[in-house]
């Protein structure tokens, strides 16, 4: 499918562009993601998409860099809650980027193919099966339902129950534009063994 929205090309950034992506990646990265050279660095293609909006661009990508970059949640405990929100919207770009990024947090071949069938693996703890829990509860009702809360409550503090939440809402609205934008998967991501959606 051609994209609906297209990655900016990197010829094509402007000051507003140039000045987002600096903010996000530092003045270093953006150089080797805006040359010319063959060799350079892969500007992904969801970086490339945004910046077709420069301003919501560098607001968002600040905002998800405090989920990323300044977490509460351990990296398993969000890419367990990435993958089921983008199992569930099947959103194939989140769900191979994160297919990745989960096995580099700890996340098992058998618990990614659990996830992707319906749910939690054997080998999750409660609590990461609560977490598991929450996306579905949030996709299908938006709200998290009382006995996984209780779960989650008991075992979270306040900064880390309120970024589950905006992680699953998050990655669904991600999932969203990604899908609707037609983001393509970049070259790094063709090779990646995942299980269908």
């Amino acid at each position: 499918m051609t994209p609906r929205i297209p990655a900016r090309e990197p010829a094509d950034f402007d000051d507003a562009a140039r000045t987002a992506l600096e903010r996000f990646v530092g003045p270093d990265i953006t150089a080797a993601y805006l040359s010319d050279d063959p060799a350079s660095l892969h500007m992904p293609n969801v970086v490339a998409t945004l910046m077709q909006h420069p301003a919501l661009a560098q607001r968002w990508l600040a905002y998800n860099n405090v989920l990323l970059r300044e977490p509460k949640l351990s990296d398993r405990e969000r890419e367990l809650i990435i993958l089921r929100v983008a199992a569930r919207t099947r959103s194939t770009y989140e769900w191979i980027q994160h297919v990745r990024i989960g096995r580099d947090a700890g996340i098992t071949d058998a618990e990614i193919e659990a996830i992707a069938a319906g749910g939690a693996a054997d080998s999750l703890t409660t609590v990461e099966a609560a977490l598991v829990a929450a996306a579905d509860e949030l996709l299908d009702d938006y709200v998290v339902g009382d006995a996984t809360w209780a779960v989650l409550a008991a075992h979270y503090d306040v900064q880390q129950l309120t970024e589950l939440l905006f992680v699953a809402g998050s990655y669904t609205c991600l999932a969203m534009v990604f899908k609707s934008a037609g983001i393509e998967l970049d070259p790094d991501l063709l090779d990646v063994n995942a299980p269908e959606l």
